[in-house]
C-alpha cells in the first residue's frame, strides 16, 4: 500500500471514534438545564457524569475505533485493541500511578492492531497449536506488544507528557500566524481527505489541561469540555467558514446558474448549504467547485486561515464535538469564550465570499454546476437503492474493488485497476468528486450518503440476483422512453428501455452480446446476451424509409460477437437529422417479461459507452427454465 493510501485509512480511522463526541456534548450542554425545578435534581449530575465519562474513555474509544478502522472492520482487530489498553493501564499504574492513559497512545494500541490484523489474519501455526492461527493470533500478538509498550512507557511517559505541555506551549507561542497555518493546511488537506490527521494533532495532543480532580486533558477539545479557558483556539474559527462561508458559496451558484437550471440548482444546494450551516459538513459545496476552479480553492483555503486569525486574535474560544456547524454552536455556546462575536465575523465573511464567488464565477466562466459545463451535483438521497448497482458498476464492478469503506462524506476504496473507473459515470451518479491518490486508492465524495450507498452496494455484492448493466450506446443525452416521438416506442409496445439523443454518429453496443438481427436498412440492430436477453438499439424516429446508401454503414455482421462500447453502425448525424421525424434512439429489451426490477441513471448527458445508464434485475429461473 503506498504512503497517501495508507495515511487516508488512517484518516478515515481516527474519524471513526469521534462519533461517540457528540452524546458527550449533548449530554453536557442537558445538564446546565434547571433539573431541580423539574424534581429531577440529580438529573444534572447524572447528564454531567456521562457527558465526562465519555472523555476519560476516549482512550479506549479511540483504540476500538482506530484498530477497528484500520482492519476493514475486524472484530477481533478490536478486541485486540481493547485487550492492550488494558494490560497498558495496568502496568503504567502499577509502575507510575501517575500516568494516564490518553488518546494518543489509544491510537497507537489501535493502529498496531489494525496493522496487526493485515499482517497476521492469515497465519498458519503448527497444527496442534492452530487454535490461535488466523486472527485468533491478533489479540495474543497485540497483547504481548502490550506488556512490552507499557513496560518502556513507565519511565517514557513521564517525558511524553511535559513534552506535550511543551508542544502545546510552542504552538501557542506561534500566535494568530500559527492559527492561521492551521486553518489553511486544514482546507488544503479536505480535498485529499487527509484532515482528520491533522486534526487528531490539535485537537486530541497538542496542549494540557489540568482538571481539579488531578486528571490531565490533553488536545484542544479535551481541554475544552474540561473548562480550559485557553481552548477552542483550533476549533473557533472553523465556525465562520462552515456556518456562514459555504453556505455563502452555494448561493453564489445559485445565482450564477442559467435561468432554466437554477430552480433544480437553487434544491440541490440549498441543501448542501442548510447541511454545512447546521453540521458543517461541507463537502458538497466545496466540490463543486474544486475541480473546474482549484485557484479559487485555494483562496477559500487563504481566507479560512484569516477568519481563523481574526478569531484567535480577538479572544473568541469555542468548541465542538463532531463539527463547527450551528448545532454544536448551540450546544457548547455555555462553555465558550466571547462565542457570540462569530456571528457578525461569519456574516461579514459570508457577504465577502457571496461577493467574491460571484465575481470569479461571472468573470472567468467557471462552470460551476447550473452552466454550461458544470460538475454534476444531484438531488437523490431517495434513490440510494436503485443507483447502487449502477454506482458500483462504474466503479468496475464487485471484482474491481479490494476494499471498501465510508467515512462521513465519502467512499474510500482500493481498486485493483483504476482504469475502469468511469469518472463520468460517477458523477452522473450524484458523485461531487473523484479523488485519485495512486495505488488503486480513490475516494468517491457522495456527502453525508456515503455510509448508505456503501451498505446498498454491500447488498448488492451479497445478493446472487442475476443482474445485467447496460453502457450507453452513443454520445449524447439520455432521456426517458416517454418522451420518444413516437406511440409504438413510447408506449412501451415494443419493450421497456431508455433512449438517448445522440449528437455524434456513433452506436456502440451497451451489452456484451452476439448480433442477431441488422435490419437491411442498418438503421436498428438487434444483440442478445449470454442471459436471454434481447436488446433492440434503433437509431432515428421513422428512419426505416432511409434505404439511400451513406445514412448508416454497419461494422459488424449477424453472429458476431461484440463486447460494451464496441462499434456498431456509424451513421450520418446531419443527414439523418433533416430526413427523419427525431434523432431519439431507443435501447429497449424487447423480451421485458424475464426482467424483474429496472433501474435507470439520472436523465443526463452521456458519454459513448459511458457505464451504468441501465441496470436490470433478471427473473429467476429453476432447473428447467421456467421463472420463479
Amino acid at each position: 500500500m503506498n504512503v497517501l493510501g495508507r495515511m487516508q485509512q488512517l484518516g478515515r480511522s481516527v474519524m471513526l471514534p469521534m462519533i461517540a463526541l457528540p452524546a458527550a456534548s449533548i449530554f453536557l450542554s442537558l445538564s446546565t438545564l434547571p433539573w431541580d425545578k423539574l424534581g429531577l435534581g440529580d438529573m444534572a449530575q447524572y447528564l454531567a457524569l456521562a457527558g465526562h465519562a465519555i472523555f476519560a474513555f476516549l482512550p479506549y474509544v479511540f483504540a476500538l475505533g482506530v484498530a477497528v478502522g484500520m482492519s476493514g472492520n475486524a472484530g477481533s482487530a478490536g478486541l485486540a485493541a481493547l485487550a492492550g489498553m488494558f494490560i497498558y493501564v495496568g502496568i503504567t499504574q502499577a509502575g507510575n500511578p501517575d500516568i494516564q492513559p490518553t488518546v494518543f497512545i489509544g491510537a497507537i494500541i489501535g493502529l498496531v492492531s489494525g496493522l496487526s490484523y493485515e499482517r497476521f489474519k492469515n497465519i498458519k501455526l503448527p497444527e496442534y497449536i492452530q487454535f490461535f492461527g488466523g486472527p485468533r493470533f491478533v489479540p495474543l500478538f497485540v497483547s504481548v506488544f502490550a506488556v512490552i509498550f507499557s513496560a518502556m512507557m513507565v519511565g517514557a511517559a513521564p517525558h511524553i507528557q511535559n513534552g506535550l505541555f511543551r508542544l502545546g506551549e510552542i504552538v501557542s507561542s506561534a500566535g494568530g500566524f500559527g492559527v492561521f497555518l492551521y486553518g489553511f493546511i486544514h482546507r488544503i488537506l479536505v480535498v485529499f481527505g487527509l484532515h482528520h490527521l491533522l486534526n487528531h494533532v490539535f485537537w486530541f495532543q497538542v496542549g494540557g489541561f489540568m482538571e481539579p480532580d488531578g486528571t490531565v486533558a490533553y488536545g484542544d477539545l479535551p481541554r475544552f469540555f474540561a473548562g480550559d479557558p485557553t481552548a477552542g483556539a483550533y476549533m473557533a474559527g472553523l465556525y465562520p467558514t462552515m456556518m456562514f462561508a459555504l453556505p455563502a458559496i452555494a448561493f453564489a451558484i445559485i445565482q450564477e446558474a442559467r435561468e432554466d437550471l437554477k430552480p433544480k440548482i437553487r434544491k440541490t444546494f440549498l441543501t448542501a448549504a442548510l447541511a454545512s450551516f447546521l453540521t458543517g459538513v461541507t463537502e458538497p459545496v466545496e466540490f463543486a467547485f474544486l475541480f473546474v476552479a482549484p485557484y479559487l480553492f485555494v483562496v477559500h483555503a487563504l481566507l479560512s486561515g484569516v477568519m481563523m486569525w481574526v478569531t484567535y486574535e480577538l479572544g473568541i474560544r469555542h468548541g465542538f464535538s463532531f463539527s463547527a456547524g450551528a448545532i454544536d454552536y448551540i450546544l457548547n455556546e455555555h462553555l465558550a469564550t466571547r462565542g457570540l462575536l462569530i456571528i457578525p465575523i461569519g456574516l461579514v465573511f459570508g457577504i465577502i465570499y457571496y461577493v467574491l464567488f460571484r465575481w470569479a464565477i461571472r468573470r472567468f466562466r467557471i462552470p460551476t454546476p447550473g452552466r454550461e459545463e458544470g460538475s454534476q451535483l444531484d438531488e437523490w438521497a431517495g434513490d440510494i437503492p436503485y443507483r447502487a448497482p449502477l454506482i458500483l458498476e462504474a466503479i468496475g464492478g464487485k471484482e474491481n474493488i479490494v476494499q471498501m469503506e465510508a467515512c462521513i462524506t465519502r467512499l474510500r476504496l482500493k481498486v485493483a485497476n483504476e482504469k475502469l473507473l468511469d469518472i463520468n459515470s460517477l458523477r452522473n451518479l450524484g458523485a461531487a468528486g473523484v479523488i485519485r491518490l495512486g495505488g488503486g486508492h480513490v475516494q468517491v465524495v457522495f456527502g453525508t450518503f456515503s455510509e448508505l450507498i456503501r451498505e446498498e452496494m454491500n447488498k448488492v455484492i451479497r445478493n446472487d440476483q442475476t443482474q445485467l448493466l447496460f453502457c450507453s450506446p452513443v454520445q449524447g443525452r439520455m432521456i426517458p422512453l416517454e418522451e420518444v416521438p413516437d406511440p409504438i416506442f413510447a408506449g412501451k409496445l415494443v419493450g421497456q428501455g431508455v433512449a438517448f439523443m445522440p449528437d455524434k454518429g456513433e452506436l456502440v453496443s451497451p451489452v456484451k452480446g452476439n448480433v442477431v438481427l441488422i435490419y437491411p436498412t442498418m438503421h436498428a440492430i438487434g444483440i442478445r446476451t449470454e442471459e436471454g436477453i434481447d436488446v433492440l438499439l434503433h437509431i432515428g424516429i421513422d428512419t426505416s424509409k432511409l434505404t439511400d446508401q451513406g445514412y448508416f454503414q454497419a461494422v459488424v455482421s449477424e453472429g458476431e460477437a461484440v463486447t460494451p462500447g464496441q462499434l456498431l453502425i456509424r451513421f450520418d448525424l446531419n443527414r439523418i437529422r433533416k430526413a427523419s421525424k427525431s434523432l431519439a434512439t431507443p435501447m429497449i429489451i424487447t423480451n421485458s417479461d424475464l426482467v424483474k426490477t429496472w433501474r435507470f441513471a439520472p436523465f443526463k448527458a452521456v458519454k459513448k459507452g459511458q457505464a451504468s445508464v441501465m441496470s436490470v434485475v433478471l427473473v429467476e429461473r429453476d432447473a428447467g427454465g421456467e421463472k420463479r
